[in-house]
């Protein structure tokens, strides 16, 4: 009895020091920190940490507010105004200098907020790398992960909870052999331990839980790509059309202001300027010759040509492959680098290598032809349970489309910007102020107009009209 006191007592010192081990090596999060940043902070603040955007760089923020409790950090994350409100001089500072409402996190714990605060300071504390290579100072470049460590404790734990239950097996047969019961005495062995109804019923229960656990993130996550930029047919570029040219996101998505889908432009938008530009900027006729091939406009003749959708794929091939050699012929580039037989040459390799890339970019099993509709690859894509109207938001609430978006006119290959989630859209309705001045669509709240009249309210939130109804989004 004495031995076996003293082998349960060795047992909770081991457990003990394992669990303390797990606790002191449990460190900050910084890659489930890179994704709450980017769901979360990714809108307002600059991504390298460095310099302002909407917000403050955020590289640097704990030495920030080094001279007051951590829990008042924790407590601007959480609720900015309230903690302006107290008159924290940091809070207070803060507001004074950018005098932008921040938007409020009360959904974070004290340890998510470590965890952005880590990522932070990891991208904070790196070295751009040149072009000779560079270092990482700080934190080690790889985002640290503690899921191993908690597997491996966890697997240790089992075998020694196997280990000891064969132990305590054996010390209970010794026991009975000394009681005088050893005709009754049975001694499992290990293989009698792992198959017993109780080890099968727990490691079974702890698959299901896993199971149900990874069913439901991956459920919470479908069509959620944060940062998802495919490639696309054509190689179009937004930084040069909304960026350079100042094209109006609305001219080729008109359906944003008007109806639920924001809506892909057709061919024809596309020839509302490019019957005039036929020869891109960047990429000269090989991407622009897609547009051409796929809805039948010959630029040569200037003309679409008649009964384009039943031309046998030789003639289409012909037309183009002409366009794109004469032009090459035409060009300086060309001129200056080939000269004769050799620029003929060069530009029948340049026809023939063009013409593949538009049967690849236009052609899939389904679509065996160049003839018809581009087939643009989807970014955006909330699931079916989900309502959301574009002409809401664009043309009643006013939001821009950088909102959403983020700054496509900066962006050469548009990606998918916000997280998209249920919380990231309930906190834009908890902050953003409805426009109600000029804006017949809200006369109708009459209380709302009256009490922001006799200054009893100085805003009101898509949150004060409904929009946390659950019905609002999921009808």
């Amino acid at each position: 009895m004495i031995f076996r006191h003293h082998l349960f007592r060795n047992f909770l010192l081991l457990l003990a020091f394992l669990t303390s081990a797990t606790f002191l090596s449990a460190q900050p999060n910084i890659a489930e920190g890179k994704d709450l940043f980017r769901a979360n902070c990714g809108q307002c603040h600059n991504k390298n940490m460095k310099t302002a955007s909407t917000g403050p760089a955020l590289g640097g923020v704990e030495e920030r507010w080094a001279d007051y409790p951590r829990e008042d950090l924790y407590s601007w994350v959480r609720a900015s105004q309230a903690l302006i409100e107290t008159g924290h001089p940091r809070a207070v500072e803060l507001w004074n200098e950018y005098k932008s409402v921040m938007q409020n996190f009360p959904t974070l714990t004290d340890g998510q907020i470590d965890n952005i605060l880590a990522y932070v300071d990891d991208v904070y504390t790196k070295v751009d790398e040149g072009p000779g290579g560079g270092q990482t100072v700080g934190i080690a470049a790889e985002e640290s992960d503690n899921s191993l460590l908690y597997a491996v404790l966890a697997g240790i734990l089992g075998l020694l909870a196997i280990v000891l239950a064969r132990i305590i097996t054996n010390l209970n047969s010794l026991a009975a052999v000394k009681e005088g019961k050893a005709a009754t005495a049975t001694t499992k062995s290990l293989m009698d331990i792992i198959t017993s109804k109780g080890v099968i019923g727990f490691a079974l229960f702890a698959l299901i839980v896993a199971g149900g656990y990874t069913t439901v993130n991956n459920a919470i996550d479908l069509g959620r790509q944060q940062g998802y930029t495919p490639d696309q047919p054509i190689k179009f570029s937004h930084k040069t059309h909304a960026g350079l040219q100042k094209i109006d996101c609305q001219y080729c998505h008109d359906g944003a202001r008007r109806s639920k889908h924001s809506v892909i432009p057709a061919a024809n938008t596309c020839m509302n300027c490019h019957k005039a530009i036929e020869v891109g900027s960047t990429y000269g006729t090989s991407e622009l010759t897609k547009i051409f091939a796929s809805i039948g406009y010959n630029p040569a003749t200037d003309k679409y040509i008649e009964n384009y959708e039943e031309l046998p794929q030789e003639e289409v091939e012909k037309i183009y492959k002409k366009w794109i050699v004469d032009q090459f012929v035409q060009s300086d580039a060309a001129k200056a680098r080939f000269a004769g037989v050799k620029l003929v040459e060069a530009a029948e390799r340049e026809g023939e290598k063009q013409w593949k890339d538009i049967v690849s970019s236009l052609t899939n099993e389904q679509k065996k032809t160049v003839q018809g509709p581009i087939g643009w690859v989807r970014i955006h894509n909330l699931p079916d349970h989900a309502y959301f109207n574009h002409a809401q938001h664009v043309s009643v609430g006013q939001v821009e489309c950088q909102t959403c978006h983020g700054k496509v006119e900066e962006m050469e290959v548009v990606g998918q910007y916000a997280p998209l989630s249920m919380g990231w859209c309930i906190n834009c309705h908890r902050e953003t102020e409805v426009k109600f001045s000029d804006n017949p669509y809200y006369e109708s709240y009459e209380k709302y107009h009256q009490e922001i009249k006799d200054g009893v309210r100085d805003k009101v939130t898509v949150e004060d009209i409904g929009g946390l109804e659950c019905q609002k989004c999921h009808y």
